[in-house]
């Protein structure tokens, strides 16, 4: 079972390779905005990777956001394509869940935190959800207007560590003695690997044609609620 990764919510162009859960290829660059430009060659890389060990593609797994809408526009529609021209089915893997995983790999010991992946949108505005040591879901995504307030429930009974491009800008503003901020992660397609490979086994798949990811810019038509 190969998988192709495809990883642009963010600044972050970022491609991988899988066969049977173990990453084979892996490439990409944080220079900023540049997908347009890179992530057809690093897919070509990937693929020629994939020709020189004589093995064909089973699927292929995208970002779904939440993200930026050009960097997951051109991420979902190279993936539509790939998927089309080499009749495969398509994969969605969550961005908060990529992060998250990175976020577990990075900070051990921590059963009792709660982890809180956080995607920047505007002003203070961040896309968020939490989850605890086990990866598993303890509050689902929610636009959210960062105030000195913010989460003060949730923090009072337990350490969080917020990480995510949209926890850089809430550092001076959340400042409870339980707050934790892991700098400088980036959601990366290797990431993506074990979300893909369990989706494929239990064929969870997309619409190739209806696919549509988590864009920003959809959430910003209606005002973000105020966390408790």
């Amino acid at each position: 079972m190969i998988i192709l990764h495809i990883e642009t919510s963010t600044n972050v162009c970022s491609v991988a390779l899988s066969e049977n859960g173990t990453c084979i290829f892996s490439k990409s660059n944080t220079d900023g905005m540049n997908h347009a430009a890179l992530l057809s060659v690093f897919i070509a890389e990937a693929l020629e990777v994939l020709k020189s060990i004589d093995k064909k593609l089973a699927a292929v797994a995208v970002s779904s956001g939440p993200g930026s809408y050009t960097g997951l526009r051109i991420g979902v529609s190279t993936a539509k394509g790939l998927c089309y021209g080499f009749g495969i089915p398509l994969i969605a893997v969550s961005t908060l869940e990529v992060l998250t995983a990175q976020a577990l790999k990075t900070i051990k010991n921590a059963e009792n935190a709660l982890f809180c992946p956080m995607i920047d949108a505007r002003r203070m505005e961040v896309y968020a959800a939490f989850y605890n040591g086990k990866g598993e879901i303890k509050r689902e995504i929610s636009a959210d207007i960062i105030t000195s307030d913010s989460y003060t429930e949730i923090l009072a009974n337990q350490q969080v560590y917020f990480f995510g491009n949209g926890a850089e800008k809430c550092k001076y503003t959340i400042t409870h003695s339980n707050a934790r901020f892991i700098d400088n992660l980036v959601p990366l397609a290797e990431n993506m690997i074990p979300f893909a490979e369990r989706a494929f086994i239990e064929n969870q798949f997309v619409d190739v044609a209806y696919f549509e990811p988590f864009y920003l810019k959809e959430f910003q038509t209606t005002a973000p609620k105020r966390p408790s």
